[in-house]
């Protein structure tokens, strides 16, 4: 979790770069609040992103304070406290609609709080009312997603395979209808934002592609456009990614 506070009068307009997880905003500003901008479609108030949400921006305008709480998922979790990440996959929906009344109370609980640290105990407090380890996904799924974490996204089918004992047809089955991703795509997600990472960090995108494990720049360039629509170059200078390391240290 994060938590993420602007002073007004202010205007908000930041791109989301695809993550590895399925992200809550919790919105907890004064006045209109944050506008949430994804495939041309327009909504306030609290969201939730699936894995690779499309071209999604956070932004608008407000005479109060914005104020948000970002709480990142990963998809073997996420089936256990949303009950899906499938059906979230490619899309951006209120909280509301996953989380019902729940969502509603949850953010006057946390509007009241007087700390980030309070804040925290509350989201914390209220996701694990809502985990129900029957809706987990297969332990060999679960295993899959980490080792491909692991591996940065650098790992193939056929070896995760062999890793749970399953055929490659099953994992593939299992795997896309209980994370939204195939394994492979899920690989490429891990990998792209390990590169991204990087990218952000100043290091030149050749360096970045061959320590990445991309045929080489040409490669970097066009799977970054494919998650994000714009160059390495333009995601090396994200607001996004300016502040990961900060909102998400490394233990």
């Amino acid at each position: 979790m994060a938590g993420f506070r602007q002073l007004a009068p202010v205007h908000v307009d930041i791109a989301m770069v695809a993550h590895p997880s399925v992200t809550l905003f919790v919105d907890l500003s004064e006045g209109s609040g944050i506008v949430h901008d994804s495939d041309g479609g327009h909504a306030r108030g609290s969201t939730v992103a699936g894995l690779a949400p499309g071209a999604l921006r956070l932004g608008g305008r407000a005479t109060g304070r914005i104020e948000c709480l970002q709480i990142r998922l990963s998809p073997p979790l996420a089936v256990a406290v949303l009950g899906t990440s499938a059906d979230l996959t490619g899309t951006v929906v209120s909280l509301e609609d996953v989380w019902g009344r729940d969502a509603e109370r949850t953010e006057d609980r946390l509007r009241a709080a007087g700390t980030w640290d309070e804040r925290f105990a509350i989201a914390a407090d209220a996701l694990g009312r809502r985990l129900d380890v029957r809706r987990s996904p297969d332990p060999e799924v679960a295993a899959v997603w980490e080792l491909i974490l692991t591996g940065r996204g650098r790992v193939g089918v056929d070896s995760l395979a062999n890793e749970v004992g399953w055929s490659r047809k099953r994992l593939w089955s299992r795997f896309r209808s209980q994370i939204g991703l195939a394994p492979k795509h899920a690989a490429r997600l891990v990998r792209f934002d390990h590169a991204a990472h990087l990218l952000a960090a100043g290091r030149p995108a050749a360096e970045v592609a061959a320590s990445s494990g991309y045929a080489d720049q040409a490669h970097l360039h066009r799977e970054v456009k494919a998650f994000t629509g714009v160059t390495p170059t333009a995601v090396a200078a994200a607001p996004w990614l300016a502040i990961d390391d900060l909102a998400w240290p490394t233990p």
